[in-house]
């Protein structure tokens, strides 16, 4: 069974396409080295729940969107290895994702797959 990392975080409309743009970039990569899948989701559907939902999840402003991600690898192991190598790429260093978004509010998390249809 495959292994997936999930993500779910909170961007600011005005920076949309900056993030879209890191997005390609990051998944160029992390395919480079080995993930099955990069898919990264902008909400369309998600309305701010009474108790929990998206938004809360990551207190999403007016003026922010949510975008759930995920990354999807062969197995545990294998993503270990390639999060490290994708985390010493020179394509993804530096500080410029913290223009575009705040990284103190993403969830985030690996999750063993039981059930793949």
């Amino acid at each position: 069974m495959s292994y997936v990392d999930g993500f779910v975080l909170a961007v600011p409309k005005a920076n949309l396409e900056a993030y879209k743009d890191m997005a390609r970039l990051a998944g160029d990569v992390w395919k480079e080295y080995g993930a099955l899948a990069y898919v990264e989701a902008v909400a369309d559907d998600v309305p701010y729940g009474e108790t929990t939902s998206f938004p809360r999840a990551v207190q999403a402003k007016d003026d922010e969107t949510v975008i759930f991600s995920w990354v999807v690898y062969p197995s545990r192991a294998e993503r270990d290895a390639i999060n490290k190598a994708v985390m010493a790429d020179p394509r993804l260093q530096g500080d410029d994702w913290k223009d575009v978004f705040d990284g103190k509010r993403m969830i985030y998390g690996g999750f063993e797959t039981f059930l793949e249809l």
